[in-house]
């Protein structure tokens, strides 16, 4: 492995921005030095990228992406997303169990893993599925190897559901690594179908898909998860936050308590809202659903004011033809992680958001929350995952450019005025000014618990 030295680059890190560079060997950051430190001058290296003041970030950390394989593969796989992925500057993620079969055991883990280890550009690590019946599955799951558990207190994507309150309890009651839950009640979600069903048929607008998915089955099953977790000492984490509603939540927590029970938001709750539907349609249907500019502009605030603790993408492709079905066809879910960093950075252009707050939900929260090893820092010692952005190299969203295996995104046609110009993934320059270096360089991620 050849060593490579980043010059010139705005790093910003640890609510820190300072000009300076980085030199990486044996896929390790060696050195950090900054404008005024004379040992720069002694810094050389086979490979120099000179960042000519772009940013210089940590690798983006997403702690929830569908890649779909195994059994899902017309969508995406691990080797098309996980392209995508680095080419947006995310060079770690954490991919959920509904795929076919759903990742509920230790041996379906390993299946995924070795294809991972053959396949992904970027590191990786697996959530194990829980369902009412496989408890004993769960408490058996290496803590340093996987990265949490996922429970649907909601039915969403697949056939995961955990609906037995009995079960439930028991896993928030005996799990001990991160818990992560899609909190949407499922009986209110389920009269609510019923009611617009009877009203509209199969062909209701997809506008009334934040009826249906309400706020008010969001803020029930995040209360219970909360409420759960407090009872039993369970480290919870709530994905996918969507209402202004729930953040009442994690406002009332002691300081504690906030170590323990913490929050996520994804890019589509941040950028769109419920205006956006006669526009998009279907390839804006999420769950949870997104809901009102005033939930938006929360969501966003909160990512700002630390009240959310993570920003990640659901990316959770479907191919264009399930997409154009009926409302009650069409899946849930859509294709974000190359579009996901340049979408907050336009926020920060925008005003709505500071840089280093950006870093610290996407990079080094997932990496302190999860206890991730030695990755989400630009420090000496750890694994060199890095980005460098252009914060003024504008560039249009078409489907020329988008990497994702369903070939469509909800962000056609978006100007976008940054852009992720390199990404390196321990060590190795793996996206250069568009060019992926067609060789997988991920490797499992680690965590110290």
């Amino acid at each position: 492995m050849q060593a490579l030295l980043i010059k010139n680059a705005t790093i910003v890190n640890e609510s820190e921005v300072r000009r300076g560079h980085v030199l990486c060997n044996g896929g390790i950051i060696e050195k950090i030095s900054y404008e005024d430190d004379p040992a720069f001058a002694e810094m050389n290296a086979p490979v120099t990228i000179d960042a000519e003041s772009r940013l210089l970030i940590p690798g983006v950390i997403d702690d929830q992406v569908h890649f779909r394989e195994p059994g899902l593969t017309h969508k995406a796989d691990i080797g098309s997303e996980s392209r995508a992925a680095v080419a947006g500057g995310i060079t770690s993620y954490m991919e959920m169990p509904n795929t076919s079969p759903p990742t509920t055991t230790r041996e379906l883990l390993t299946q995924k893993r070795e294809i991972a280890s053959r396949n992904s550009f970027a590191n990786f690590s697996f959530y194990m599925g829980a369902t009412n019946e496989n408890l004993e599955e769960l408490k058996a799951a290496d803590p340093a190897l996987v990265c949490g558990i996922k429970v649907f207190m909601g039915s969403s994507t697949g056939d995961l559901l955990v609906d037995d309150d009995t079960a439930l309890r028991a896993i928030f009651e005996n799990i001990r690594i991160p818990v992560a839950v899609h909190c949407e009640d499922e009986k209110t979600i389920q009269e609510n179908s019923r009611v617009y069903r009877n009203r509209y048929g199969e062909d209701l607008p997809v506008s009334l898909h934040p009826e249906i998915r309400s706020e008010e089955a969001c803020w029930l099953s995040s209360s219970r998860a909360v409420e759960l977790a407090r009872r039993h000492g369970t480290r919870l984490h709530v994905l996918h936050i969507s209402t202004a509603r729930e953040l009442e939540l994690f406002a009332s927590l002691t300081p504690e308590e906030k170590k323990r029970i913490t929050s996520e938001v994804c890019i589509h709750h941040l950028w769109f809202d419920n205006s956006d539907y006669e526009r998009l349609g279907n390839s804006i249907k999420w769950n949870p659903a997104i809901k009102t500019g005033a939930d938006r502009d929360a969501l966003v605030s909160a990512v700002e004011s630390g009240l959310i603790d993570i920003v990640a993408t659901d990316h959770a492709p479907h191919t264009a033809e399930e997409k154009a079905g009926s409302y009650f066809r069409a899946p849930s879910g859509g294709p974000m992680v190359q579009h996901a960093l340049p979408a907050m950075m336009e926020l920060v252009k925008r005003g709505s958001l500071t840089v280093e707050k950006v870093v610290e939900r996407m990079c080094h929260a997932p990496a302190r929350l999860f206890s991730l090893e030695k990755r989400g820092f630009i420090r000496e010692g750890y694994f060199a995952d890095l980005a460098v952005v252009d914060m003024d190299a504008g560039w249009t969203v078409t489907k020329d450019n988008i990497l994702y295996k369903c070939g469509w995104s909800p962000m056609e046609g978006v100007n976008f005025s940054a852009k992720v110009t390199h990404t390196v993934v321990n060590g190795h320059v793996v996206f250069a000014e568009g060019v992926i270096d067609q060789q997988p360089r991920g490797m499992q991620l680690k965590f110290n618990r």
